[in-house]
């Protein structure tokens, strides 16, 4: 397995070139020559097997120069029911015959981030030994990545973690999650904008080549493939767990806002898992939603980002989307950096009426927003009739889930982080707190350890420097 840039100019590489990079050299992202392809044979054979052992049989397509057993060991070591309060790993909660949630968040931050995030780290720990390096992680959040990408790196071995999240913005409970940890190895910068404010500094550090080299810039964003590839298999999991034959098709309802996730459910049907249709949930932030109802992708400023309730998704600018279009376009490089040309330019894109617009409804998408009131109203009406309690972005999911639910088409609605998470939300919504697990009680009285920056990635710059010459 080989990978290339979504923009063409980068000669191809194995997996493990590419595992600890973000975006590649010419600006793009890295995808697979080819997706693996799983016929019915190959789909019998992997129905039943546990979380781990399907794990390793997605990834070893993907990570083929990986020797296998030390692949089977990453594994084995990352999904434990002890990091992720089951042996199921990702069960499946069934709210009425038809109807399920995907439990994604039991891990060590209550969020979905954790299922790729915990094999991020022991992959990049792993990697770096071979070759005796170090790694400055970049990334940015809008909530669940930097706690998950934290928690997963601290104390790694040759790894410093640089996140950026937008001040102010994140749920109380999320921001302590990350400025409490007082690692040597674990730095916050609080940026002064929106997510996408981070977002932009990531790249705009990334695509400066010769600072990247020198101080080993990596990132754990969803850009990295690696990411992607370690979510294909909850995608897997959850259709095995809500359908009895492979004859059967389900649809998957995805919150989304980076456009991360749901890129592993498309890869997953590329490789052909029978999912009907992929439902894409927005919150206010609709730029991806209004792209598949009219073709139109115009990403927002930060002036036009709007504050939510379901903040993670508070973005409008989805990086992901780039990998979408890549295959949409027939794999057409050229086009695809036409394309993005105008959005890093600030300009939109619309394909209403253009052959590539007609192709769209070929990859199984559908889409739709929720808002505050709308969420509100679900996390009550699950709460009541099925005795569930769901954060406000499954809430979106859900919300646009059932509005696009076929009869006989199982639906499976991706949670996206434990309801403690937002607390603020939840009890609007049903009067009382939600509850805490262990370990968490006091976590917003905790001393918290960050600096404040405007939104300038050559002062990031500097920060790093500056770290990184004083370890």
């Amino acid at each position: 397995m080989r990978y290339i840039s979504t923009r063409g100019g980068m000669s191809p590489k194995k997996f493990s070139k590419i595992l600890l990079g973000g975006l590649a050299p010419d600006g793009g992202l890295t995808m697979p020559e080819t997706y693996p392809a799983l016929g019915p044979a190959e789909l019998e054979t992997l129905r039943g097997m546990s979380y781990q052992q399907l794990a390793f049989e997605i990834l070893s397509r993907f990570a083929d120069d990986i020797p296998a057993a030390d692949l089977r060991s990453m594994i084995a070591r990352t999904y434990t029911a002890g990091s992720f309060q089951s042996e199921e790993i990702t069960p499946l909660k069934t709210l009425e015959p038809g109807l399920h949630i995907l439990r994604l968040s039991n891990g060590p931050t209550l969020a979905f981030k954790d299922i790729a995030m915990q094999l991020l780290g022991n992959l990049f720990e792993y990697a770096l030994e071979k070759k005796d390096e170090e790694l400055n992680i970049l990334g940015a959040t809008s909530g669940d990545t930097g706690p998950s990408a934290e928690y997963a790196m601290r104390g790694k071995r040759g790894i410093r973690v640089f996140m950026l999240s937008p001040q102010g913005k994140m749920s109380r409970f999320q921001t302590a999650q990350m400025f409490s940890l007082q690692d040597p190895n674990i730095f916050n910068i609080a940026v002064r904008g929106v997510f996408d404010d981070c977002q932009d500094i990531v790249k705009a550090v990334s695509n400066d080549y010769a600072f990247k080299q020198r101080y080993r810039i990596g990132t754990v964003n969803s850009i990295n493939w690696a990411r992607i590839s370690a979510q294909i298999v909850y995608y897997f999991k959850g259709y095995f767990a809500a359908t009895r034959s492979n004859a059967e098709q389900v649809s998957f309802a995805v919150p989304s806002g980076n456009f991360g996730n749901i890129c592993a459910g498309h890869v997953a049907r590329m490789m052909g898992l029978p999912i009907r249709r992929l439902i894409l949930a927005t919150n206010e932030n609709e730029v991806l939603d209004e792209f598949f109802r009219t073709g139109c992708y115009r990403p927002r400023g930060a002036s036009e980002t709007v504050d939510t309730s379901s903040p993670s998704m508070d973005i409008s600018k989805a990086s992901n989307f780039e990998r979408f279009i890549f295959d949409l376009t027939g794999r057409d490089a050229a086009k695809v950096k036409e394309l993005w040309q105008a959005v890093d330019n600030g300009a939109a894109f619309d394909l209403a009426g253009t052959p590539l617009w007609e192709k769209v409804k070929d990859f199984g998408f559908v889409s739709g927003t929720g808002n505050h009131a709308a969420r509100i109203a679900i996390i009550r009406k699950i709460r009541d009739q099925y005795g569930v309690l769901v954060d406000p972005h499954t809430a979106d999911g859900l919300k646009v889930g059932l509005g696009h639910r076929e009869a006989g088409v199982p639906l499976i609605c991706l949670e996206t982080a434990l309801p403690v998470k937002f607390s603020e939300s939840i009890i609007e919504a049903i009067g009382h707190e939600p509850a805490r697990p262990a370990g968490y009680e006091n976590l917003e009285s905790l001393p918290q350890r960050y600096v404040v920056m405007n939104a300038d990635s050559d002062a990031v710059k500097a920060f790093i420097v500056e770290k990184v010459q004083a370890s």
